[in-house]
């Protein structure tokens, strides 16, 4: 890249770490540079989980401080994303209301069952099109309003975590769409919130802001933040700020959405989060029953995807060995599971046990035990197992997609830092019988950079963004090998499950 490629900046908040990334484009090619990194995940204190909001703003200043120093005045703006869900409340003078909750906070445990007292599944899923987690928007609400009135009764403004970094950042206050279509009171079909839904729980909808959409300039930066950072007229430009929406945006395909596509996504991390990208939201009591969910996508689409509990289950048993005093890399975790016999044992990867288990590796065990299969004893047995049914599992959700939007689907893109498990993309090409091209493992940033070239017309369209990023990193492809022993093991997994 030379002196003269614009530069675009990515504050990517994710489940352990966050960074600002900076995209350098030349108006063909986009490189990426890390240009800080730092530490993220839930604060626990007062029996609570919380955001450590101050302490993310002052490494996201740092950053972006750290950005001015090197690129000078080539930064043309900035966009932050982080998960969905989570939120922060202003109230009067726009000071904010305690520090906001972790999505893993104890304090949403039954609400939802409760919720459907008074609101049942199918009329929330008929207003909204999501899936049903405890942790929801909705459901963290009214665990609010049940636990902590006071704060509901004085807020005025409620921001999601992307919209309050950027209000701290601008001073402009808006909810962006694609996060907002997590919180189970978007309404997909009228892109609107749900006002019904807070009439019949009793919800303040004062407290509801603007949507803006991906792309949208929301704004320059408040003086004081230019001070502290030196970076001079820069804009903040909306990306998806769902994470997964900027890594959807980053998928390296061709075409634009339609309502039988012939690839699906996965994005790949702690959660694998697996779907299409398709014109519009597929509301229907099929839907419903597989609890898949209808969020916003860029560019105005629907991401219809269901979440899979992902690598977390290799990263809670990295995590317990080492406790045990076993300091084992990813690369030996995956050597020794190449080496392990296949598809000797199977688990059902989003089975509650796995959810938070004190120690995974015997929980792990216990499921195949208890299902009457021989349990995995070694290290590469256990990871075997574990990746070998999270593919298993993909297979289920791809058969579920396709039967949603009636599509003949022949290709996965897997994307993020999952696809440097090569083992894991190979088990899903077979177990789906599907191509499988994985990359790129960056995928967030660079949906979170694109977007933001997107809104500065660099390019035109979310497809020409997509033949840059075709063009800028390398992907690797997997043909499908040996599927009559997955056809078989396939049958053994849906009687798991």
């Amino acid at each position: 890249m030379t002196n003269s490629s614009k530069v675009y900046l990515a504050v990517d908040l994710g489940a352990s770490s966050g960074r600002v990334v900076a995209g350098l484009f030349d108006g063909k090619r986009l490189q990426l540079e890390d240009v800080h990194r730092f530490e993220n995940g839930g604060i626990r204190a007062n029996d609570r989980m919380y955001w450590d909001l101050l302490a993310l703003w002052q490494n996201i200043t740092d950053g972006l401080r750290a950005s001015a120093v090197r690129y000078c005045d080539r930064v043309a703006s900035v966009g932050v994303d982080t998960w969905g869900v989570d939120y922060g409340l202003l109230g009067p003078g726009d000071e904010l209301l305690g520090n906001p909750y972790h999505y893993r906070d104890a304090r949403t445990n039954h609400v939802m069952e409760q919720a459907f007292e008074v609101v049942s599944r199918e009329e929330i899923f008929a207003e909204t099109g999501l899936q049903f987690m405890q942790f929801n928007t909705l459901f963290q609400l009214i665990a609010m309003k049940q636990q902590n009135p006071q704060l509901l009764d004085t807020a005025e403004s409620f921001l999601m975590m992307p919209d309050l970094f950027h209000w701290l950042l601008t001073g402009e206050k808006a909810n962006e769409f694609t996060n907002a279509s997590t919180s189970q009171f978007h309404n997909p079909a009228k892109n609107a919130w749900s006002e019904s839904l807070f009439d019949r729980f009793n919800l303040p909808k004062n407290i509801l802001g603007t949507v803006l959409t991906p792309g949208t300039r929301l704004g320059g930066l408040r003086p004081s933040v230019s001070e502290a950072t030196g970076l001079r007229d820069v804009s903040v430009i909306l990306p998806g700020t769902h994470d997964t929406a900027s890594a959807v945006m980053a998928v390296p395909a061709v075409g634009t959405p339609t309502e039988h596509p012939n690839w699906c996504y996965i994005s790949s991390g702690t959660w694998s989060l697996m779907g299409a990208e398709i014109p519009a939201p597929v509301i229907s009591d099929r839907c419903r029953e597989l609890n898949f969910t209808n969020e916003g996508g860029v560019g105005g689409t629907t991401r219809l995807l269901k979440n899979i509990g992902g690598l977390w289950l290799v990263q809670e048993c990295r995590r317990i060995w080492k406790q045990e005093g076993h300091e084992l890399g990813w690369s030996e975790l995956v050597d020794r599971a190449t080496t392990a016999t296949p598809l000797v044992s199977l688990i059902n990867p989003d089975a509650g046990e796995f959810v938070a288990p004190n120690n995974m590796p015997q929980a792990i065990r216990e499921f195949c035990r208890t299902s009457g299969q021989e349990p995995p004893e070694s290290v590469g047995a256990v990871i075997r197992c574990a990746l070998e049914s999270l593919a298993l599992r993909y297979r289920m959700v791809l058969n579920w997609t396709t039967e949603l939007t009636g599509s003949n689907i022949d290709t996965i893109h897997i994307v993020g830092g999952g696809t440097q498990n090569r083992l894991l993309c190979q088990m899903a090409a077979d177990a789906c019988n599907c191509q499988v091209v994985a990359g790129p493992v960056e995928a967030t940033a660079i949906g979170n950079v694109m977007m933001q070239v997107v809104s500065s017309g660099e390019v035109s369209s979310i497809e020409q963004a997509r033949e840059v990023v075709r063009n800028s990193f390398d992907v690797e492809e997997y043909a499908p090998q040996q599927t009559q022993r997955w056809d078989d093991a396939y049958a053994r997994f849906e009687k798991l499950v």
